[in-house]
């Protein structure tokens, strides 16, 4: 049987795998993706200089996607090779409720994200924000999807991207200084922000999830790779700033609304979030939890048996250079039930080698 992605020929092996992971059911089994060295990635760098930058030419996106997953066909890991909508992470939120959309280019990683200035920094002035998502930037985000829908038909996927929602859209209007300020002030007035929140982030992924198709009836993810059902990406990150009772207050509801307007979701936490660890591996629809590693805080890898104490049996993915993992993968000192994403992979033959040596582990 042909594969439905030509840059991932072991398509069908690599889902029923992350299946097994996602379904819960691989505690005794480890799962990696390769960073290898890429040529599209240095012409990038050499192109585009880092900084902020123009709105830029979605075709020429799909283009870069195109030739940067196209790099990906030899290698047999556990990817699925999907393009990201960088340019409409965050800045997409603030533009359609009438932001000042920012982009920046990251030549390391051969992204253009997007963001916005505080849009009502004084706290004042929400019964200004409009009914309806401003026109120019819903167009460019439906464009940009059909640009890249039609750019990665047979050959890669597109993956989900993040939702802006509770607080981190309050941050988006406010700033975060006065958003945290107003939870203490006006705290109905974040109570408000919160359900416009809602609304605009269903708008969005539901748009998303009518032009971007499935994959075998999954949805794709940069971050997890491949997940059964509609998947959301979503975000906590304000509440790694506060205590545990504020999430609890503030952050799981919104969070679980989300997600039961969907399949579920997965989710990042940042070194400063790790005291949440306990309280969201508890968030009803959550299917993965990404830990993302910070200046000051332990390396995700070197503390990942504490922390699958304490978030139980739920998916973790974590990064590791290359030979941190290869020397415990061949000493058997990993843990299972997560994703690796390996940085660093010096070649596409070790990297092969060393996938064999994955599928083969048992914990």
């Amino acid at each position: 049987m042909s594969s439905p992605l030509l840059y991932c020929p072991h398509v069908e092996d690599v889902l029923g795998r992350l299946h097994l992971l996602y379904e819960q059911r691989a505690q005794d089994r480890i799962f990696a993706v390769m960073s290898l060295p890429s040529a599209t990635l240095r012409e990038f760098a050499a192109q585009h200089p880092a900084g902020f930058c123009e709105y830029p030419d979605p075709c020429e996106r799909a283009r870069f996607w195109d030739a940067y997953l196209a790099e990906h066909t030899p290698l047999y890991d556990d990817a699925i090779p999907s393009a990201y909508l960088s340019e409409m992470d965050q800045g997409l939120y603030g533009g359609l409720v009438g932001g000042d959309v920012r982009f920046l280019c990251d030549p390391d990683t051969g992204w253009i994200s997007s963001m916005v200035a505080p849009i009502l920094p004084s706290g004042q002035g929400l019964e200004r924000l409009p009914a309806e998502p401003d026109p120019l930037w819903m167009s460019r985000y439906q464009r940009q999807m059909e640009i890249f829908v039609r750019a990665a038909q047979g050959k890669f996927a597109i993956s989900h991207f993040i939702l802006i929602d509770s607080l981190n859209f309050a941050f988006e209007l406010f700033g975060a200084t006065r958003t945290y300020e107003l939870l203490l002030e006006h705290p109905e007035l974040i109570a408000q922000v919160i359900d416009y929140a809602f609304e605009l982030n269903v708008t969005i992924q539901e748009a998303f999830f009518r032009q971007v198709p499935l994959l075998e009836g999954g949805t794709c993810s940069t971050m997890a790779q491949w997940l059964p059902g509609r998947i959301v990406s979503e975000s906590v990150d304000p509440f790694h700033m506060t205590s545990v009772a504020y999430f609890e207050r503030w952050g799981r509801e919104p969070v679980e609304r989300i997600l039961a307007c969907f399949d579920g979701g997965v989710l990042h936490i940042h070194g400063n979030g790790r005291h949440l660890l306990e309280a969201v591996s508890t968030i009803r629809g959550l299917k993965a939890l990404y830990l993302g590693d910070d200046r000051g805080f332990p390396l995700a890898f070197d503390v990942l048996k504490e922390i699958k104490q304490r978030t139980g049996d739920l998916p973790l993915v974590v990064t590791v250079d290359y030979g941190r993992f290869s020397e415990a993968l061949r000493q058997h000192r990993l843990s299972g039930g997560v994703l690796y994403m390996v940085k660093e992979v010096p070649s596409l033959d070790e990297a092969n080698r060393c996938m064999d040596l994955v599928r083969a582990y048992r914990v």
